[in-house]
């Protein structure tokens, strides 16, 4: 696997991901995904993009399933997480949370930062 060393960040990105962890979120990195860092909270996950000059999310908010991240399905059974061949059922709970996270996160990734 090759080496993939973040790229440095600017005053503006340090602050953005100290926002995240004050908020509960913590940093993980996942092997399939080494350019993108990872935030998580209450087992949801969403990769960040930090190329360029601000903190982006990259993809959508999933479920931390095995070494991956779940994505919410809907089949004749109802609405699931799924990586691969593990799942995890969307109960009303967990789904309540995952609106939750995603909406929380999209605030702090969009936010207007003050000196």
């Amino acid at each position: 696997m090759p080496d993939v060393s973040p790229p440095p960040l600017n005053p503006a990105q340090v602050a953005r991901l100290e926002r995240l962890l004050k908020a509960g979120y913590q940093f993980t990195t996942f092997e399939q995904f080494a350019r993108y860092p990872a935030v998580e909270k209450a087992g949801f996950v969403a990769l960040l993009d930090i190329s360029g000059s601000g903190v982006r999310q990259f993809g959508s908010v999933g479920y931390h399933l095995g070494n991956g991240i779940g994505v919410l399905i809907e089949g004749a059974g109802g609405k699931v997480f799924v990586w691969k061949s593990e799942s995890r059922e969307a109960t009303p709970e967990l789904l309540e949370s995952y609106e939750r996270v995603k909406m929380e996160l999209a605030e702090l990734l969009n936010e207007t930062l003050t000196p």
